[in-house]
């Protein structure tokens, strides 16, 4: 008997279900799927949006270059700015800084902010720690300059869908322990979050939807190098497993109740709340995995977008007033 499971959205589940199916991750298909992401991924298909300006800066980093896309508004009504620093989608071994990045323009231009996307290194070729190594070197680099960026230091935000939420919510713990910029919040849509994918909606989409349990399972097996479920994983690589998050900015979880990182991100959400970190929850009813980039125009995604975007503007108006930067 199939596990009984929430039923979709009905203007969702039409959606879904013209999405072609992703076959079982093995090496050839994820450099199948990394090609194709690619070709949807590029300057001129993504920043189609003429009210914003983009440029790329080239860093160091710990395992050479890091690339940085930074989108802001062509007109701003105040300076410095908040800054967005997001983390794409794609578990951790698939996709790009511009991956979907039109989901991110409503933010940019509601918020007059700075939005800075970075090209992290994917698994398996570079398993954990290297991709989070490259986003906190990315961050602090980010707050370091933030004079010559227009970025106003007491408004930095961290987000990301999926993988991209899942690291945002580690780089959270590791700015925390480590030192750097303060983050004023973190944003994390849908976020991966445990490895050991035990719980019931991982076994609910075991076989299902655009990102399923078992394609999970082999993303963090080769993300954690083969140590997925095994006694010794970092939380800052599977937030999850975090004991001690106390300390940390306040949060944004969302996540859709049709999909496999249902289970863990509401847990999540609680042991925020029990360390006492604020914390903002949903769960959009019969929703998929990224469903709001996927089917931008639905009307459930609609109001996922604009919840999230009046919490961005509340969370930015009780920030405490900082000396700001210098305007561009």
């Amino acid at each position: 008997m199939p596990p009984l499971k929430p039923p979709y959205d009905p203007e969702l589940v039409h959606i879904l279900n013209a999405i072609p199916p992703m076959p079982l991750f093995t090496n050839e298909v994820v450099k199948q799927q990394r090609a194709g992401l690619a070709v949807i991924s590029t300057p001129e298909v993504t920043l189609v949006d003429p009210a914003i300006v983009h440029e790329e800066v080239s860093i160091p980093g710990p395992g050479g270059k890091i690339s940085l896309s930074i989108l802001r508004t062509k007109t701003s009504a105040s300076s410095p700015r908040p800054l967005i620093f997001y983390i794409h989608s794609g578990g951790m071994i698939l996709g790009s800084k511009l991956l979907m990045i039109g989901g991110t323009f409503e933010w940019i231009k509601e918020l007059d902010a700075v939005l800075i996307s970075v090209e992290y290194r994917l698994a398996p070729e570079h398993p954990f720690p290297a991709g989070l190594e490259d986003c906190y070197t990315a961050f602090k680099w980010a707050g370091d300059h933030a004079g010559e960026l227009g970025i106003d230091t007491g408004k930095l935000i961290v987000a990301g869908h999926s993988a991209g939420g899942g690291l945002a919510a580690g780089l959270s713990m590791m700015v925390r322990d480590r030192g750097g910029p303060r983050i004023l919040a973190q944003c994390l849509n849908c976020p991966m979050l445990d490895d050991r994918v035990m719980d019931a909606s991982s076994q609910q989409y075991v076989d299902e939807g655009i990102w399923t349990g078992a394609n999970n399972k082999v993303a963090w097996n080769w993300y954690l190098n083969g140590k997925r479920g095994s006694k010794d994983v970092s939380p800052y690589a599977a937030p999850a497993r975090a004991t001690d998050l106390t300390g940390l900015p306040t949060a944004w979880v969302d996540v859709g109740s049709a999909e496999c990182f249902r289970d863990e991100d509401v847990a999540y959400a609680g042991k925020l709340s029990e360390a006492g970190v604020g914390v903002e929850l949903h769960v959009w009813p019969g929703a998929f995995h990224c469903f709001d980039l996927m089917a931008p125009d639905a009307v459930l995604s609609k109001s996922a977008r604009t919840t999230r975007l009046a919490w961005f503007k509340r969370v930015l108006a009780q920030a405490p007033i900082s000396a700001g930067a210098s305007k561009l």
